[in-house]
């Protein structure tokens, strides 16, 4: 029996997803994401080119010191992305490494993402596409096999759940005409002001053992649990600022030797609820490494979060 959809905005908060003993305040943001690639020049070609990032910075190879850039939006001094080069490094077969499936940028508006599908059209580079329900998303493929997803939200007005505050999702074609319609004659000048990382997505190895990682110790809320083989968990009623599945369960966990998440970044809101987290992830037995940064926590699969605080890196 099919179950009645609610508007999302008919539900109290409390009442939408499903919530840990103690969870993440609303006010997080993803941070940097620290990539390992086998060719910086070849990655800042297509980081640059395709998807319109900005090189923030760039330090060349040292001894002890791999090559790495900063990439982010035109105007803005934010790290969206960080290359490591490590040459040699092996391309990320289809679902064939633990670790991330995808990182996804998050576009302003419904216009800006047209603009992109229309630049990415113009250069003949394959790009999926899908319709979520809560997003239009675009999908491309580095150079060294690791997913971009390039997408826009709608209004959470436009969002539904379930009677049980499950944030519903799909995988519906995506209405590319209607998108293309919605840039006008705009044409592409590479990623707009307040463009963000939306959201990560990884290869786990178990469900349970991530919803006890990311949920449990961490804090996320799960948001949708009705997916086969994947849960997504965000803060803050966010349809998800990580997804987690179990699709490529079975295969390795990426090594040394592989292009590679190095790191993510979870930024929170102040200190104290950057060490309750912390406090959290290591009374559930989970080893944290201090940094000068922030402390680095490991989930079972080798996917390295820093916990960081928007008030220090304020003052």
């Amino acid at each position: 029996m099919k179950h009645a959809l609610l508007a999302y905005s008919s539900l109290p908060a409390e009442r939408i997803g499903v919530h840990p003993p103690t969870e993440l305040p609303a006010a997080i943001r993803l941070g940097t994401v620290h990539l390992a690639v086998a060719s910086l020049p070849r990655s800042l070609d297509f980081y640059q080119r395709v998807l319109g990032f900005e090189l923030l910075g760039q330090l060349p190879a040292t001894e002890g010191q791999a090559a790495q850039a900063e990439l982010g939006v035109a105007g803005s001094s934010q790290v969206l992305v960080r290359l490591q080069e490590q040459p040699n490094a092996n391309p990320i077969p289809r679902r064939g490494r633990l670790g991330i499936y995808h990182l996804a940028v998050l576009l302003p508006s419904r216009g800006d993402l047209g603009c992109f599908l229309k630049h990415v059209h113009s250069l003949g580079v394959y790009v999926g596409s899908s319709d979520h329900n809560y997003s239009e998303a675009t999908y491309l493929t580095d150079p060294d096999g690791f997913t971009i997803e390039v997408y826009r939200d709608r209004p959470r007005s436009e969002w539904q759940v379930s009677e049980e505050g499950e944030i519903q999702s799909a995988l519906d074609p995506l209405d590319e005409a209607g998108v293309l319609q919605a840039a006008g004659a705009t044409s592409w000048q590479g990623l707009p002001a307040g463009t963000t990382i939306g959201h990560l997505h990884f290869y786990t190895g178990s469900l349970p053992e991530a919803a006890a990682f990311y949920h449990t110790a961490l804090g996320f809320d799960i948001e949708t649990w009705s997916l086969s083989g994947a849960l997504f968990v965000g803060a803050g009623g966010y349809h998800h600022h990580l997804g987690l599945n179990v699709w490529a369960a079975g295969s390795p966990a990426a090594t040394d030797a592989d292009a590679r998440l190095l790191r993510w970044e979870l930024w929170l809101p102040e200190a104290a609820s950057r060490d309750a987290a912390a406090a959290r992830l290591q009374a559930a037995g989970y080893a944290l490494e201090p940094t000068a940064e922030g402390p680095i926590a490991t989930d079972p699969w080798g996917i390295r979060v820093l916990l960081c605080t928007e008030a220090l890196s304020q003052q």
